[in-house]
């Protein structure tokens, strides 16, 4: 067993390890110590790349807050914050160690749930930039509010989030796409963890095979009609079911605020609220990713990169 996660003091009864032996992340199952230790040797840069588009815009100053709090602190963090109203942030401190690049998008009534665009837009972005800046790459919604340190235990290959709904009576309310003519569809009985788009991530190849596939199912279900229950959600549970997360975080990284706290959950992260709109390690060189070509919608416009706020 990797020192790193070894078992430490404590009596929660919960799976720590996956069928095909990947660490399920609970606070106490490893040594924070060791990981930061292990993480800061190898000189790594991690990039968080985070929505704030319409009404969430609401909700960046206080993700940024506690984000350049808590993420990583002490290890240097690009944020990329995409947004549809750059002129609504505000100017935001951040810690000597990490940058914030705002990039705005612009998003029209025909291509209604900008959320579909996600995994296209990060995948772009990972080829013209941040394969250049990042070893790591995590997706986080912008309404997660952090309140303790996430430290070097979420770095590895292929990250995914178990859903806080799996841990409830109702986790049938979250389940897999059972449409059978979509990309995302999943056969009942298939199937191990249901995963959250809301805090996704790993290597920056690993993450731009994650996106492009997602968003190429995306694609091929519009064309067909097709909307998938959860929309990106499901295309990602598709992916992670066939490609395995060689880490996955429990749902204490991403807990709904709709559901009560049980006793297992010790690292309190949350979304800050709902709102209504119509182990191993690699070093990836400069420039290796080999970029797909997708058909995209002709209304979806991504503009140059506008970098702010460094120390």
């Amino acid at each position: 067993m990797n020192q790193s996660f070894c078992q430490l003091s404590w009596s929660r009864d919960v799976l720590v390890f996956t069928s095909w032996l990947a660490p399920i992340v609970w606070e106490g199952t490893f040594s924070r110590d060791i990981l930061n230790a292990q993480y800061m040797q190898k000189n790594l840069v991690t990039g968080v790349v985070t929505f704030a588009v319409k009404k969430y815009v609401q909700f960046t100053e206080v993700f940024m807050s506690f984000a350049n709090k808590y993420f990583l602190a002490g290890h240097q963090v690009n944020f990329y914050l995409f947004t549809d109203n750059p002129e609504q942030i505000s100017h935001l401190q951040m810690a000597p160690e990490n940058h914030l690049f705002v990039i705005p998008v612009q998003n029209n009534s025909q291509w209604q749930d900008i959320s579909m665009s996600h995994m296209d837009i990060i995948s772009r972005y990972i080829c013209s930039k941040f394969q250049y800046e990042v070893n790591y790459l995590y997706s986080i919604d912008i309404d997660v509010q952090l309140f303790e340190h996430t430290g070097g235990k979420i770095t590895a290959i292929l990250v995914g989030t178990i859903s806080s709904w799996q841990y409830t009576p109702h986790h049938e309310s979250k389940s897999y796409e059972t449409q059978t003519e979509s990309q995302a569809a999943i056969p009942k009985g298939e199937g191990d963890f249901y995963y959250s788009a809301s805090f996704y991530g790993g290597s920056v190849a690993e993450v731009y095979k994650l996106t492009i596939a997602c968003f190429k199912g995306v694609i091929e279900d519009r064309e067909n009609g097709i909307e998938a229950r959860w929309h990106d959600e499901s295309h990602l549970n598709k992916f992670l079911l066939y490609h395995k997360p060689t880490c996955l975080h429990s749902p204490e990284y991403y807990w709904d605020e709709e559901i009560s706290w049980p006793h297992i959950i010790q690292l309190r992260t949350k979304t800050q609220g709902r709102v209504s709109i119509g182990r191993l390690s690699v070093r990836f060189g400069l420039g290796i990713l080999e970029c797909d070509s997708v058909r995209r919608p002709p209304d979806l416009v991504v503009h140059q990169t506008k970098r702010v706020w460094t120390p």
